[in-house]
C-alpha cells in the first residue's frame, strides 16, 4: 500500500508525534509497504505523484526534516492553513493515511472532518468520537451517562470561575487539567488554596477551559481497545510523582507491567469499562483508556484516547505485544480495521 504517516503539527505533543510517525513508518516499511512520513503542518516541497511513494527511502533524513522546524512553529501558528505545502494532495493520492498526530488539531476531530470531507482514508475514529474523547469535560459526562464510573469533578470556563474551591462543593487534594490537552502536559496534583490557585493560572495558559476533579490515589492501569475488544491491562507505576508527560516518555522513569497483576474479576470488570467507554463514545478502530484503581479496588476512568501513542514506551503496543503481536503487525492490524469503516 502506498501509505502517509501523518506527524507533527502544532500541538504541545509535537516531539512526540513525529516519534510515533518515526517507528510507524520504519515498521511498515519493514512490511513492503510505501510508507512516508509527512508533517501536517510544514508539509513538503511539490513533488511528482509517480515519485511521492518511493521504493527506497530514509525515514531518519525525512525525521530531521520535520525536526528542523519546530522552532518555527510559534511563529507560524495561526497565520496560515493548518495542512501545510502539499499534504492534502499527498494524503489524496495515498491509499491510506496512517494518523500519527497527537493533541491538538490531531485528536479533536478536525483532521478527521476534513478528511471526510476530501474522501481521505486515515486510521482511528472518525470527527465526532474524537471530538468528545479529546474534551474531557464531555467525555466524562458520557462515559457516566454509560455506566462507566469517572471522578467526580466539575469544568470550569477562564472567563467566569471562582478561585475558592469551596464554592464547587469540593475539597483537596484536586487536579486540575486542560479540558482538552494531552499527555498530562498542564496537569497538576494540588493540596491547598495556594497550589489551587497558581495551577489555575498554569492550566488556563494552555486552554480557555478546564477540569478539576477529585484526586484518586491509587494504582494506574491502561486498557488498549482494538475493534471493540479490550487488550491485556498494563499497569503504569512511575518511580516518582505521577504519569505525567516526562514519566511517560523518558525511557526508565515509569514500572510498566503487562499483563497488570490483578484479580481475574477486577480484570475482567476494567476491560469491560473500557469497552462500554469505547462504544458509549462511539469509538471505532482503536482507542486507549485511562483508569485509576483505589485502595478499595473502585474503579474510575480518567479519559479516552483516540489516537494512542506509538513510540517504543508507549502502551499499546505493550498491550499487543502480550497477544504474540509485534509492533510491525500491529501498525498494519490497526490499518486493516480501519479500513472497515470504509467499506
Amino acid at each position: 500500500m502506498n501509505i502517509v504517516v501523518l506527524a507533527g503539527g502544532i500541538s504541545t505533543e509535537r516531539d512526540v508525534s513525529i516519534v510515533s510517525g518515526i517507528g510507524v513508518c520504519k515498521a511498515l516499511r519493514s512490511r513492503s509497504h510505501r510508507a512516508i512520513l509527512l508533517d501536517v503542518f510544514f508539509g513538503k516541497e511539490p513533488i511528482e505523484p509517480e515519485q511521492a511513494f518511493p521504493e527506497v527511502y530514509d525515514v531518519d533524513a525525512e525525521a530531521a526534516y520535520i525536526r528542523s522546524f519546530n522552532d518555527q512553529v510559534d511563529a507560524q501558528k495561526g497565520k496560515r492553513d493548518f495542512f501545510g505545502p502539499n499534504v492534502l494532495s499527498l494524503c489524496k493520492a495515498a491509499d491510506m493515511v496512517f494518523l500519527a498526530l497527537h493533541g491538538e488539531n490531531g485528536e479533536n476531530g478536525k483532521v478527521q472532518a476534513a478528511f471526510d470531507l476530501f474522501g481521505i482514508q486515515y486510521t482511528g475514529t472518525g470527527y465526532l468520537s474524537s471530538a468528545l474523547c479529546m474534551d474531557k469535560g464531555l467525555a466524562k459526562v458520557v462515559m457516566n451517562a454509560a455506566g462507566v464510573p469517572t471522578p467526580r469533578g466539575i469544568t470550569l470556563k477562564k472567563s467566569n470561575h471562582k478561585k475558592e474551591l469551596s464554592a464547587y462543593t469540593m475539597k483537596f487534594p484536586v487536579v486540575v487539567k486542560p479540558c482538552c490537552g494531552g499527555s498530562s502536559v498542564g496537569v497538576f496534583i494540588v493540596e491547598n488554596q495556594k497550589d489551587y490557585e497558581k495551577a489555575l493560572e498554569d492550566a488556563f495558559s494552555y486552554e480557555d477551559e478546564i477540569v478539576v476533579e477529585d484526586y484518586i490515589h491509587g494504582r494506574e492501569f491502561s486498557v488498549g481497545v482494538i475493534n471493540g475488544k479490550a487488550l491485556p491491562i498494563i499497569e503504569i507505576a512511575p518511580i516518582t510523582g505521577f504519569y505525567d508527560y516526562e514519566n511517560k516518555y523518558k525511557p526508565g522513569s515509569t514500572i510498566e507491567t503487562c499483563p497488570a497483576n490483578l484479580p481475574e474479576k477486577i480484570t475482567r470488570k476494567m476491560q469491560e469499562y473500557a469497552e462500554m467507554a469505547f462504544k458509549a463514545l462511539s469509538m471505532d478502530s482503536y482507542g486507549r483508556l485511562d483508569f485509576l484503581m483505589n485502595e478499595n479496588e473502585d474503579l474510575y476512568c480518567l479519559e479516552a484516547n483516540s489516537l494512542p501513542g506509538m513510540t517504543p514506551t508507549s502502551l499499546l503496543p505493550q498491550e499487543a505485544a502480550v497477544l504474540g503481536m509485534d509492533y510491525p503487525t500491529l501498525c498494519e492490524e490497526l490499518i486493516r480495521v480501519s479500513l472497515e469503516k470504509y467499506r
